[in-house]
């Protein structure tokens, strides 16, 4: 396996990071779309934490806003998203399948991220029954929360 693996029981003292290409080996996603950077914690269907530096270059900024850019929210619940599925695929039962959208609930935004910014995507896999699962999901930037949602996904096969 690419990358290291650790259960609740088996924390680690220092973060194990995840760089892009090992996050690639997990989920399908791929620039320009793939929205985390690397991988701080993660244990395999239960909890991950993950980054995104938010540095500016990003396409989506050239619209949104000229002038005064900030990440569009529906992306930063795509980035949670994407932390969460890392969660989920990691685990051995689920490798290879995919992590699809089933519901975002809850959504609350609560401050704009902006160029510069490293944004912190922690998911806690809160229900978990067959193909079907929850994540609490939540942004920060620093300390402040930028965003928390409830996110139901579904796990497929790739085909």
């Amino acid at each position: 396996m690419p990358y290291r693996l650790w259960n609740s029981a088996q924390r680690p003292e220092t973060p194990f990071v995840l760089d892009r290409s090992q996050i690639q080996s997990i989920i399908p996603h791929r620039d320009p779309f793939l929205l985390i950077d690397r991988v701080l914690e993660l244990v395999p269907g239960e909890r991950v934490v993950a980054e995104k530096d938010v540095t500016g270059e990003e396409d989506f900024f050239r619209g949104h806003f000229p002038g005064r850019p900030i990440m569009p929210g529906v992306l930063i619940i795509e980035a949670l998203a994407q932390a969460g599925a890392v969660a989920a695929l990691s685990s051995p039962e689920h490798s290879g399948k995919l992590a699809l959208f089933g519901a975002v609930e809850k959504a609350r935004f609560r401050r704009n991220v902006v160029p510069g910014e490293v944004l912190r995507l922690e998911v806690d896999v809160v229900r978990s029954r067959g193909p079907v699962g929850q994540g609490d999901g939540r942004a920060y930037v620093g300390d402040q929360l930028a965003c928390s949602a409830l996110l139901t996904f579904f796990l497929s096969d790739k085909q």
